[in-house]
C-alpha cells in the first residue's frame, strides 16, 4: 500500500456544512498530521474564514480552477460534485476520501468502515477514491458485524430513527427555527422538509421506488453485502425522520446461523472496536441521541433474545450513533488515517484495525 507523506497537504470540499466543519473539528482533536489545509466551498461563502489550529483559514471556489499539489481530499458536498471533481483530484494524485453516494457502488472505489472491513484497502495504491457508506448503515454495522463475525447474521430488521444532522445543517436550523416559532406561537419555516418536522415523525426524504422502498432503505441492503462481502444477508429497513437535532436510532432485530445467548452477545459487542454498551435495565438506561451525540462510539444497549425466531437465533438492539461524526467525518478521517505511516496513526484508528481485521 502506498501513504501519504508524513505531513500531507488535506483539502476538504464542502467545508462550511455540518460535516466538513466536524472534519476539522477531528483533524484537531485526533492530531492529523496537516502541513497545509485548503478548504473549499460554494462561490457564496468563498472568502468565509474557519479557525483550525490557531489560525483562519479562508473558503475557496473549485471553479476557480484545479488545485493542484493535494495530498488528501475530503469530500461532503453532495453527489453532483462528487461526480464532477473526485476523479480530477484523483488524476491529478491525491486520495480521495467521499462522504456522498457517488462512489458507493463502483467497484473500483473501496466502500469501508473501519471496524467493519478495513482489509477492503489492503490492495489500495494511492492516488485513489474510497467512498464512505451511508449513516445509517455505518452505525448499523459497526454494532453487528462483531455478531456477524461469530454467529452469522442470515436477516436484519432495521428501523431507523434519524435526526435532522442527517439532511445537513439547514435541516437542523429548520428545526430548531420551528421550535422558537411554536414557542412564539408563530408560522413555522418548512422549506427544507416540506412539512412540520417539529413534534413530527415522517418517512425519510428520499426518494421512493417502485417497490415503495426509499433510498435510504435500499442503501442499508445493498452496503452490507458489499461491505460484509456477501450477497446471501436478507434485509429489511422502515427509515424515518424524527425530531432530534443530531444523532441517528436504530432498532436492529437480527436472525443468526447459529443460538446465541444474552451473555455471548454483551461479550462480543463488551470488545467491539467503536462500540459501548449502554444497558441498565435497572434503571431503564439505554442508548439515547443526546448521549451519543458529538462522540465517536456507537452506543448499544436493550440487549434481548428475539423470541419470535426459534432455537434461540434471534437478538434484538437499539443502537444510536451521531450520525456527523461515525456516520460521516469521523470515519472519512479513519480511513486516511489508515494510509498515514503507522507511527502517526490515532491509537484509537490502530485498536481499530487490529481488532477488526479478521473477515467472517
Amino acid at each position: 500500500m502506498l501513504r501519504l507523506p508524513h505531513s500531507p497537504v488535506v483539502a476538504i470540499v464542502g467545508a462550511t456544512g455540518a460535516v466538513g466543519r466536524e472534519m476539522l473539528a477531528i483533524l484537531e482533536q485526533r492530531n492529523f498530521p496537516v502541513a497545509n489545509l485548503r478548504l473549499f466551498a460554494s462561490p457564496r461563502s468563498v472568502g468565509v474564514k474557519i479557525p483550525f489550529r490557531g489560525a483562519e483559514i479562508a473558503c475557496e471556489a473549485l471553479e476557480h480552477g484545479m488545485p493542484s499539489g493535494i495530498d488528501l481530499v475530503l469530500f461532503s458536498a453532495g453527489k453532483g460534485i462528487s461526480k464532477e471533481w473526485a476523479p480530477k483530484f484523483r488524476a491529478a494524485g491525491s486520495l480521495v476520501v467521499d462522504n456522498s453516494s457517488a462512489f458507493r457502488a463502483d467497484p473500483a472505489c473501496p466502500l469501508v468502515v473501519p471496524e467493519v472491513n478495513p482489509h477492503a484497502l489492503d490492495a489500495i495504491d494511492l492516488p485513489a477514491i474510497i467512498a464512505n457508506p451511508n449513516c445509517s448503515t455505518i452505525i448499523a454495522l459497526v454494532a453487528v458485524t462483531p455478531i456477524h463475525r461469530a454467529l452469522g447474521v442470515e436477516r436484519m430488521v432495521a428501523a431507523t430513527y434519524q435526526a435532522a444532522s442527517g439532511a445537513g445543517a439547514a435541516a437542523m436550523a429548520e428545526l430548531e427555527s420551528q421550535a422558537h416559532a411554536f414557542a412564539k406561537n408563530e408560522p413555522f419555516d418548512t422549506r427544507i422538509f416540506g412539512r412540520q418536522y417539529l413534534f413530527n415523525v415522517f418517512s425519510h426524504n428520499s426518494a421512493v421506488g417502485p417497490d415503495g422502498y426509499n433510498e435510504e432503505e435500499r442503501k442499508l441492503l445493498t452496503e452490507t453485502r458489499r461491505m460484509w462481502e456477501s450477497d446471501a444477508v436478507r434485509i429489511s429497513a422502515t427509515c424515518v425522520r424524527v425530531p432530534t437535532l443530531r444523532a441517528h436510532a436504530e432498532a436492529l432485530h437480527l436472525e443468526l446461523a447459529r443460538p446465541t445467548t444474552e451473555d455471548e452477545i454483551r461479550a462480543l459487542l463488551a470488545k467491539a472496536p467503536g462500540v459501548r454498551v449502554i444497558d441498565d435495565r435497572a434503571a431503564n438506561r439505554f442508548p439515547e441521541p443526546l448521549d451519543a451525540a458529538g462522540g465517536d462510539d456507537v452506543l448499544v444497549g436493550r440487549i434481548r433474545m428475539d423470541h419470535s425466531v426459534p432455537g434461540n437465533r434471534g437478538v434484538a438492539l437499539f443502537v444510536c450513533g451521531d450520525q456527523i461524526r461515525k456516520g460521516a467525518a469521523l470515519n472519512a478521517i479513519q480511513i486516511a488515517e489508515r494510509f498515514l505511516p503507522a507511527s502517526q496513526r490515532s491509537s484509537g484508528d490502530q485498536n481499530s484495525v487490529a481488532s477488526a481485521g479478521m473477515r467472517r
